[in-house]
């Protein structure tokens, strides 16, 4: 694969049996921070300005394309799995088999960091990406200076389900073609935003852009499965060492208040954040931001 010209400072490193697409942003002598993306989101969904936000507080950033998305490896071979079985397959505790796991994609993330030279980095992951950094964190403590898991939870189960709404617009398969894709991404945005404003100029450009950088639904779809079939790591975060942070909305209609207190109050060096009025989309809600940068900035100081 080849960069386009929206990726001019995007870079490619084999590691864990893939390509990985990253880019690196900030003072190169700046703190690492690992940004990790949530469920069919490409690097691009870490907005820039949220990027510099962390860059002026003198990190340096690093974004990446998970597997299966964006301009990392694509696992085609692996098929495409129906996640409405796999689902129902692990409410009922059954063996679930899926094409990769979300520990394999946090291994991902630690040959990135090989790949760079990077002993160690802070960590921030959003919705699966909260996860896939819970992950990391538990299995390779030494390579996670602090963990930041926003909009997230730890994967099991007994918390209220997400609205209807959100569950039935999720449910639906994206458009394929440009102009549809970008409608129901708006309406997506609308639906998780919460109370706080969406910025729907840049969500509208934003859904356009990774649009053309890489529509890859079956990729999606298998991440997806990786979600459904990984297991919930709560005995694994009552022995987590790594200063915590967990950052969550008010109002996220996906992922309730509750499993992230709950996660809060497992984990022994936790600390919870509530954004009033945010929703489950972070990066369209410019509003949440301040507070999150300024807890995160003393957090990564203290860890």
């Amino acid at each position: 694969m080849t960069a386009s010209p929206d990726d001019r400072k995007a870079a490619f490193v084999e590691a864990n049996g893939i390509r990985i697409c990253f880019e690196a942003l900030g003072d190169p002598a700046g703190e690492p921070l690992l940004l990790i993306s949530g469920l069919g989101g490409q690097m691009i969904n870490w907005r820039d300005a949220f990027c510099g936000g962390l860059t002026g507080r003198g990190f340096r950033v690093i974004r990446f394309d998970n597997r299966d998305v964006g301009l990392s490896t694509h696992l085609d071979g692996a098929g495409v799995p129906d996640p409405a079985a796999v689902a129902e397959a692990a409410a009922r505790g059954e063996p679930v088999e899926v094409p990769y796991t979300l520990e394999e994609m946090a291994a991902d993330a630690a040959g990135l960091l090989d790949a760079l030279e990077i002993e160690a980095a802070h960590v921030m992951g959003s919705s699966m990406g909260g996860r896939i950094g819970q992950h990391l964190a538990v299995r390779r403590p030494e390579r996670v200076r602090t963990l930041t898991s926003m909009v997230s939870h730890m994967g099991e189960p007994g918390f209220p389900p997400p609205r209807p709404e959100a569950v039935a617009l999720l449910s639906r398969p994206a458009p394929p073609d440009r102009e549809g894709y970008v409608a129901y991404s708006m309406e997506l945005s609308r639906v998780l935003g919460g109370r706080l404003p969406l910025d729907e100029a840049y969500a509208s450009a934003a859904a356009a852009r990774a649009y053309d950088r890489a529509f890859h639904p079956d990729g999606v779809a298998r991440q997806y499965a990786a979600f459904l079939g990984t297991g919930g790591l709560k005995e694994g975060l009552r022995r987590l060492e790594v200063p915590t942070l967990i950052v969550h909305g008010s109002d996220d209609p996906l992922i309730s208040l509750d499993a992230a207190a709950a996660m809060a109050e497992v984990t022994p060096r936790a600390e919870l954040l509530v954004v009033d009025g945010m929703g489950h989309a972070v990066n369209e809600c410019p509003a949440a931001w301040p507070p999150i940068l300024d807890a995160f900035t003393r957090h990564a100081r203290k860890g």
